[in-house]
């Protein structure tokens, strides 16, 4: 797919060997390029050659637990597809945010002394830096899709412009990761298209899933102390806004769609504050790990 709509030519701010893919450049020892593995980062952090500063590891953070939280809603769905090839496609792009948030939790705990593990299962629900989007249930098909929608709209400018960071490690991380969400973007705009345009109870419930997310929209571009202190380590967020309405306007127009009216929510899921849907992920989600501390396979 080619880059969205209306967006503007990549801003190299420093980039590295890893974020432009140069295969005689090394991420760690293990792994060339921009193919930066989860495994790796957790390696780095080990040997203590990864050493994010304080404010970088809490931006990881909460990029790694809107992945997370996101790969754990759309694993919701295996077996429960309203087709085959959905049943795959949606595990397969939950699976993509699961590798994202591994490694973006990784290189946060190489801060702490923590494994991907420690911060995935033994948090606390304040303790979540996740946006209030990725919380939300799956609804219907349609809903999941209005979900994906505005997530990979909003995933791939980030990631986009995050691989030119100035920390190698989230450069790294984003590089690899934007090529996944690209397909994710493209995934669910033929999708929204294929809704609207069908019957009317799809076009119905295409419209339904939109109201249901729009309101969650707004706390994706707030700025504030840490993404403003970071400077070019971090994508400050309301400079994604105009990308992000040119985009998703251009396919709802497409789909003769109005943009949905409601007001945007503030949220306050990156200062640990969250909607009672969390909790019951998290539940699940961290039982087995709570359960059997310390087992592996």
């Amino acid at each position: 797919m080619t880059a969205p709509t209306g967006s503007q030519p990549q801003k190299h701010r420093n980039p590295t060997p890893w974020a432009q893919g140069d295969s005689a450049a090394s991420a760690t020892r293990i792994t060339p390029g921009n193919a930066l593995r989860p495994e790796d980062i957790a390696l780095t952090a080990a040997e203590g050659t990864a050493h994010p500063s304080g404010d970088v590891a809490e931006y990881a953070l909460r990029l790694g637990d809107d992945a997370l939280i996101l790969a754990q809603r759309l694993g919701q769905w295996i077996s429960r597809g309203p087709e085959l090839e959905e049943d795959v496609a949606l595990g397969n792009i939950g699976l993509d945010q699961l590798g994202h948030a591994r490694s973006f939790l990784s290189y946060a705990g190489a801060a702490w002394g923590k494994t991907e593990d420690d911060l995935a299962y033994f948090r606390r629900e304040p303790e979540f830096r996740s946006a209030h989007l990725f919380e939300q249930p799956n609804g219907d098909f349609a809903a999941t899709i209005a979900r994906q929608f505005v997530a990979a709209s909003w995933q791939y400018p980030l990631y986009r412009e995050l691989s030119s960071s100035s920390d190698p490690m989230l450069a790294a991380i984003a590089a690899k990761a934007v090529k996944e969400v690209d397909y994710h973007l493209d995934h669910s705009t033929q999708w929204v298209l294929r809704l609207a345009g069908g019957t009317e109870e799809s076009r119905r419930r295409m419209v339904a899933g939109l109201d249901l997310m729009w309101p969650f929209v707004g706390e994706l571009f707030e700025d504030d102390p840490l993404t403003t202190q970071l400077g070019d380590a971090a994508v400050v967020p309301s400079s994604l806004t105009a990308e992000f309405d040119r985009t998703t306007g251009a396919v709802l127009a497409e789909a003769e769609l109005a943009v949905p009216a409601h007001p945007m929510a503030t949220g306050g899921g990156r200062r640990g504050r969250h909607s009672e849907h969390l909790g019951y992920l998290l539940a699940e989600m961290q039982v087995l790990a709570r359960d059997f501390p310390g087992a592996s396979w």
